[in-house]
């Protein structure tokens, strides 16, 4: 790609017998949000290290802003590391400059963006308050401008969604969609959905080391069946020869809110689970159920969510893979 910030090519890295990245490769165009998804211990975290040089991989490449090193270009890198850490007795605007200087910006520009940076995203009352009086909310977006305040090119942001509330949860989406709408790319992990759903062009999922899905949001859920639940004490038998529907089956014997058990003498409500091919309309199952006198107590269609994707393919696997 020529418009590629980074790639990865069949990339590993073992500690001993254990495989913490397991041939990964993918690659992501300028300008996108691109989220690496995973359930703690996938693998995230080694990867973003390997990303930025910090670990060196067993096997692979990485190619980063037309460098084989983020060491070289790392003035034009921004980083937010998983393990968050600031100097508490500095002042909070004085520690976001301190790290713009870092990142090659002189004492003038630096002090300026940081005022800018913290009037933008609300935090203008606290410019001369010092990092340790902080909740750990604000620290956390205080350490996000950090890492942003030289307007790097490419910014890699470690589960930046930690320990915020969903105001600011929803006030760091805001800086994320500011940095792409100006050019920049933006790689953030997580293993929190909906903020990948909200968010992103594009998304890398991992479990035990291995990619298993990257692609957009869309493709993603085109991997799940689309399915309407409906809750019946009527046969779904003419559902069943339906076109468009791939499978008809019972998830639950449902009880009404007033029964505590079971009433032999009444017909057993269920709850039926319809899968649908791609293109079907999920109206076709109500209004066969209309004509055919299917007395319906509920009836609910919804769209399979990146979170529902993320189970299918990840599944018990989560569970068992704990290191990071």
């Amino acid at each position: 790609m020529n418009d590629c910030v980074l790639e990865l090519s069949n990339v590993s890295k073992k500690y001993g017998s254990f495989t913490a990245v397991d041939d990964i490769s993918f690659a992501i165009p300028k300008g996108s949000i691109y989220g690496f998804l995973g359930p703690n211990g996938a693998g995230k975290t080694t990867t973003i290290r390997i990303i930025l040089d910090i670990l060196k991989p067993d096997s692979g490449t990485v190619a980063i802003l037309g460098s084989n090193s983020a060491m070289t270009v790392r003035h034009r890198i921004g980083y937010l590391p998983e393990e968050k850490g600031l100097y508490k007795k500095m002042k909070v605007w004085a520690i976001i400059s301190y790290f713009a200087t870092l990142k090659g910006l002189d004492r003038k520009s630096a002090r300026r963006r940081a005022f800018e940076l913290l009037e933008t995203y609300g935090l203008k009352d606290f410019a001369e308050a010092r990092v340790e009086s902080l909740s750990k909310g604000m620290g956390q977006k205080v350490q996000v401008l950090s890492a942003v305040a030289h307007n790097p090119e490419l910014v890699i942001l470690d589960e930046p969604f930690s320990g915020l509330d969903p105001v600011n949860q929803a006030v760091l989406e805001q800086l994320i969609k500011d940095m792409a709408a100006n050019g920049h790319t933006v790689i953030f992990s997580t293993h929190i959905m909906q903020h990948a759903e909200r968010l992103c062009n594009r998304l890398l999922l991992i479990t035990k080391g291995r990619k298993v899905f990257d692609g957009t949001v869309p493709e993603a859920c085109a991997i799940l069946p689309r399915r309407v639940l409906v809750e019946s004490s009527d046969d779904m038998a003419v559902i069943r020869e339906l076109d468009g529907v791939l499978a008809v089956s019972v998830q639950a014997q449902v009880l009404s809110p007033i029964q505590a058990v079971p009433d032999n003498e009444a017909p057993a409500q269920r709850l039926w689970e319809i899968q649908l091919q791609e293109n079907a309309d999920p109206r076709i199952i109500l209004q066969k159920c209309f004509e055919s006198g299917i007395a319906l107590n509920r009836f609910d269609y919804t769209p399979p969510s990146l979170h529902d994707v993320f189970v299918h393919l990840v599944g018990s696997e989560a569970k068992e893979h704990q290191f990071r």
